[in-house]
């Protein structure tokens, strides 16, 4: 009966330290940092195509949820995970197998990124444009920063792996986002 009695009474103590090391998120993989290099479009993006000498061919398009662009007298031509140089020579190559140019010029830039999501433990959760070298807390500033129940050292981010798959991994404050990245800011434990 003594034993019994002095398990009830030292669970509480027991368990402090236990739920200490149970931090929400704590568990996940450490986010490795991207290194920083070109950019790789993908659904969402809107684009500004220029094809030099052809106005009817130059105008905003946007990357389909299938990963392409549609272009009048072309067609559907899949450009995600393409950088916009190379998306450029995927279009000249397009235009040239539909026998519109003999040597085409095409330039592509991006006009909007697609969103980042901030939710969890923020004052004003929810989708925000991307911006080239926001970090996680740049990001948490647009939305109003951390609310008062807010883990503030590091946070959840979901994000496409290359095989279209969605990972989620632990990040700091000053990790860098990508567009379409999901930030997940974690409450604190009393």
């Amino acid at each position: 009966m003594c034993g019994r009695r002095w398990l009830l009474l030292a669970a509480p103590l027991l368990a402090g330290p236990l739920t200490a090391c149970t931090s929400p998120g704590a568990n996940l993989p450490v986010l490795t940092e991207h290194s920083g290099g070109a950019y790789r479009l993908g659904p969402g993006d809107q684009l500004r195509i220029i094809v030099v000498n052809d106005p009817e061919l130059t105008r905003e398009f946007r990357v389909s949820d299938t990963g392409a662009i549609a272009m009048p007298m072309v067609g559907s031509i899949p450009i995600a995970g393409q950088t916009t140089e190379q998306a450029a020579a995927t279009i000249e190559q397009a235009l040239i197998q539909r026998e519109l140019y003999n040597e085409p010029s095409v330039a592509v830039e991006v006009i909007t990124y697609r969103p980042i999501f901030v939710l969890g433990m923020v004052e004003r959760g929810g989708q925000t444009p991307y911006q080239p070298g926001m970090t996680v807390l740049s990001a948490i500033a647009v939305v109003g920063g951390f609310n008062y129940r807010a883990v503030t050292d590091y946070v959840g981010i979901s994000r496409m792996s290359e095989d279209g798959r969605a990972r989620e991994y632990r990040g700091t404050r000053q990790s860098l986002l990508m567009p379409g990245d999901v930030i997940n800011v974690f409450e604190r434990t009393l």
